[in-house]
């Protein structure tokens, strides 16, 4: 199975490409330019790097939120736009559970994916890697820093990454202490999304085109504007 995974949720776009499990290539772009100005491009350069062309794609995979208002709608706008056009199935991916997956990648037990939400609030959850794959601990959501960090359980390590570490360290490290970890690891997930999204299609729970939908767990700065 040929999936086309795509991510555009923070600024650290990715576009990837598998066959059964196999990673054949992940177009990465860090860069001021909107992912509207660089998403159709990468998927241009990726499927022709390796001789594909779109009409190859079995499925697709695409990272449906949290994170960026304006970013979750161009990638769901792209990959709805193409599956519609060849009648593939699409998986939406939770960029949590991407960006969790990367780290537990490493051997760690407890990840924390953490993403700076703006207005003072964190897009984060907390998931434990067992034999089975991670399982999630605390529910992903959108939270008040201090009010997620009090949740985290007294348990020896975690593992944090994402933009919210930035944002929110010091506040983390009072939380946590020398119990927390910041592995190295790049910000770009879509080879993650695409794992999962295949997991997702294999297990019959892709949608149709139609049925695609982003993932927000709060409501965006125009719909707050309409409700006052």
């Amino acid at each position: 199975m040929l999936i086309l995974a795509v991510d555009t949720t923070t600024p650290s776009g990715s576009v990837a490409l598998l066959e059964d499990g196999i990673l054949l290539g992940e177009a990465d772009i860090e860069s001021a330019a909107t992912h509207s100005a660089r998403l159709l491009r990468s998927i241009d350069f990726l499927l022709g790097a390796h001789g594909r062309d779109i009409a190859a794609v079995d499925a697709f995979a695409v990272a449906a939120g949290p994170g960026s208002f304006t970013g979750i709608r161009i990638g769901v706008g792209v990959v709805k736009s193409l599956a519609f056009a060849s009648g593939k199935p699409v998986a939406p991916v939770s960029t949590l559970l991407a960006l969790a997956t990367k780290l537990a990648a490493g051997g760690a037990g407890l990840v924390c994916p953490l993403l700076d939400a703006k207005k003072e609030e964190i897009y984060a959850g907390l998931f434990e890697a067992r034999e089975g794959g991670l399982v999630e601990i605390i529910p992903q959501g959108a939270y008040g820093p201090e009010t997620f960090l009090a949740r985290l359980p007294g348990r020896p390590v975690i593992a944090f990454a994402g933009s919210g570490v930035t944002a929110y360290r010091d506040m983390l490290l009072r939380h946590v202490g020398d119990r927390a970890r910041f592995p190295a690891r790049s910000a770009f997930i879509a080879a993650e999304v695409g794992r999962i999204g295949a997991d997702i299609i294999r297990s019959g729970k892709g949608v149709e085109a139609a049925s695609l939908e982003p993932l927000y767990f709060r409501r965006s700065q125009a719909e707050e504007k309409c409700r006052t």
